[in-house]
């Protein structure tokens, strides 16, 4: 049974759905906002949000569950040295959620998604 385990699927299959919240997440730590379509920024929070209380935690161990994730060692080190240092009173809501209207080819809700100051 499936019971309170919602993942939000986005029409894809799931190794092609993790590779692309990995990218979006990797992104989003490069350039710390990103523009995309509202149901993938939903989906991704909650990846974020778990490499970000890593990245808190700041051990070795906790880097390397880090790098199953983002797999670019100079956003890893941004991540650890610059992001979370930014996060240690935080006790979650590291991201926002900006609605910006939608994409004119086909209509779907975008929105813009940034780590919170």
């Amino acid at each position: 049974m499936r019971h309170l385990n919602s993942v939000p699927r986005l029409s894809r299959l799931t190794a092609h759905r993790k590779a692309l919240l990995n990218n979006l997440a990797t992104e989003l730590f490069r350039h710390g906002k990103i523009k995309t379509t509202r149901a993938k920024a939903k989906a991704m929070v909650k990846l974020v949000h778990k490499l970000i209380t890593f990245a808190i935690r700041g051990d070795l161990h906790a880097r390397r569950q880090v790098l199953t994730y983002v797999k670019d060692n100079a956003v890893v080190k941004k991540l650890f040295e610059i992001i979370a240092p930014r996060f240690q009173t935080h006790p979650g809501g590291y991201t926002r959620i900006i609605n910006v209207g939608t994409r004119m080819g086909d209509a779907a809700d975008m929105a813009v998604i940034e780590l919170v100051e």
